[in-house]
């Protein structure tokens, strides 16, 4: 879940209310008739559900419970409104805390490290589903649903409705987690701009093909150009062709793990990740849950041309095309300076950001025009010239409630009413009208989206196209998500400072992370610690010899920079409406 910051300081939230709680059915009708509309269930449904909700409950009422997200408008929403509904629908107070995803990160790994019950539940990445599934601290929902937990289990929470399930489904075909927001990472332009005629006019003048949607690394690197050194400035705003950020923090490093090398094309073919070798240059064979390596010396990409060149190009456009001062950047800070409208495109924008993206003039959002209509367009990232089709095209995150064993069964339980009910078609519908990140099909479905859908920029059509399956989080090839994650924003930080070049950094990191996995390795050995899923690394040999060899990791290209190639918005819209 990522990578925004709803107000200047990230901390706790919200109290799930104050004073009595009611936990009748006079509470829930309070609440359906007053905030949990539209719903793709109708008002008596919805009784029904919080009726099953308030009997389950009883024998947690009165206790009170703590959960940690991260801080993006959909859980805000839940910590200020939901907690609250929960508390006067079933008597459970719940303590919905709120910090940065670095911070969320760390905290469940420190309960994993500890067995400290720090909080009774989490909303952490489906990322983490390969540390989750090896390392059996985390409770695993698909048995405790029929188990231990079957009297606390919704009837009505149909599973096949949630999109991302698949995500949260470890390599045993257990659910570990259960979704709760996704958003996509896609491509974001200035449709306004482009469809000017004299701009498309000149475009095609200077470079030989339309201007369009970017469908490869090397049109967007030309357009770009164009915006930054040939339009220069468009109704007396000077303005550029590509936004991003390069601060030394975490976020940086979720900047590259959330697809970037796979974008490039470092990977293998293999859809919702890259078989043997992932999106993070991760190799492990298919069949096996033991990863054997990132460096290409092990037959592992992280180190490898496309890598490198996917590095080298984030660098040189941040550079040469970004506004001045976007290499300081955070993450959080790179939304207000998309919002001030001088930007043409983003090759990396999550759909998270969309809520904020339709904000009203009068809120500082110059990108939409004066009857608040988006003068901007989401479409598919593009590629880089590595890529081959059949490999994974974008990232997708999946913000999903996690329960670790640590934490004691009738507060897990009390947590799990909690997290369904937040994630409940009772109010799911509503949530994603605050929120924009969609986790039920029916949701995606429901009218009311049909009729906001113009005002979104494409996002209604994005999900409800095949393509929504396409774009998927970190896979299971990522043996332990907090102890690897971490070693990338402070080797890739090293190419924005300015002390490593792209080769070194990525040398550097893939270096670290076998050294990584070879102490996973040595621990899993010795004690199970990963379940007999711990890395087993390859022994080295010539970078060359794996190069040679059909796959990943691929040898230099000649031309890292073919023919640019664009296609016409309305020409994706048209498919992803099939």
């Amino acid at each position: 879940m990522r990578k925004y910051l709803l107000s200047a300081v990230a901390v706790s939230a919200v109290i799930a209310g104050a004073g009595q709680a009611f936990a009748d059915a006079a509470a829930a009708k309070k609440w359906i008739d007053s905030e949990f509309q539209p719903s793709v269930l109708s008002k008596d449904e919805q009784m029904a559900e919080m009726e099953w909700f308030i009997k389950a409950a009883e024998p947690y009422q009165g206790m009170e419970i703590n959960v940690l997200s991260e801080t993006i408008p959909t859980h805000a929403y839940e910590s200020e409104v939901l907690a609250k509904a929960f508390f006067e629908i079933t008597g459970i107070k719940v303590n919905h805390q709120l910090l940065g995803e670095g911070e969320v990160v760390q905290a469940v790994q420190t309960q994993m490290q500890t067995n400290r019950n720090l909080y009774d539940g989490y909303i952490n990445d489906s990322d983490l589903i390969g540390t989750h599934s090896r390392l059996q601290q985390a409770y695993v929902l698909s048995d405790m649903m029929t188990g231990d937990w079957a009297d606390v289990t919704n009837p009505g929470i149909d599973l096949a409705d949630f999109i991302g399930i698949t995500f949260t489904t470890g390599p045993d075909g257990k659910i570990y987690q259960l979704p709760d927001q996704q958003f996509a990472n896609l491509y974001w332009f200035r449709k306004d701009w482009f469809d000017r005629e004299d701009l498309k006019a000149q475009f095609k003048e200077i470079y030989g093909y339309d201007l369009g949607v970017p469908v490869n690394w090397s049109a967007y690197e030309d357009i770009a150009d164009f915006f930054t050194n040939r339009v220069k400035e468009i109704d007396g705003v000077r303005v550029y062709g590509h936004m991003d950020y390069g601060k030394r923090a975490p976020d940086l490093g979720w900047r590259m793990t959330d697809a970037w090398l796979s974008m490039a094309g470092a990977g293998d073919k293999g859809e919702p990740n890259g078989i043997p070798v992932d999106e993070w240059g991760i190799r492990m064979e298919a069949g096996t849950c033991n990863p054997v390596g990132s460096k290409t010396s092990r037959g592992g990409a992280a180190n490898g041309p496309a890598a490198v060149y996917a590095i080298a190009k984030w660098d040189e456009w941040l550079r040469k095309y970004a506004p001045p001062g976007a290499a300081s950047l955070d993450f959080y800070q790179s939304l207000p300076a998309l919002a001030q409208g001088n930007v043409a495109q983003q090759i990396f924008w999550y759909t998270a950001f969309t809520a904020d993206m339709v904000k009203p003039k009068s809120e500082g959002n110059n990108t939409v025009d004066d009857a608040g209509m988006p003068q901007w367009r989401m479409a598919p990232s593009p590629h880089g010239p590595y890529w081959e089709e059949g490999q994974k095209v974008g990232y997708q995150d999946a913000g999903s409630w996690t329960f670790l064993k640590s934490t004691p069964m009738d507060r897990a339980k009390a947590a799990w009413l909690y997290a369904q009910f937040v994630t409940s078609k009772t109010v799911d519908t509503k949530k994603s009208h605050v929120g924009l990140t969609f986790i039920r099909d029916s949701t995606i479905r429901h009218e009311s989206f049909t009729e906001r859908a113009p005002k979104l920029g494409g996002l209604v059509e994005f999900y409800r196209s095949p393509d929504r399956v396409r774009w998927s989080p970190t896979g299971i090839n990522v043996p332990d998500y907090p102890k690897l994650a971490q070693i990338w924003w402070q080797q890739i930080g090293n190419v924005t400072a300015g002390t490593a070049t792209p080769q070194q950094a990525m040398d550097a990191l893939a270096q670290e992370m076998d050294d990584t996995m070879a102490r996973m390795q040595a621990a899993d050995e010795a004690a199970g610690v990963y379940g007999g899923c711990g890395p087993r690394l390859n022994p080295e040999i010539d970078p060359e010899i794996w190069l040679a060899r059909p796959g990943a990791p691929k040898p230099k290209l000649e031309n890292e920079k073919p023919q640019g190639e664009t296609i016409p918005y309305e020409e994706i819209v048209a498919r992803w409406n099939q």
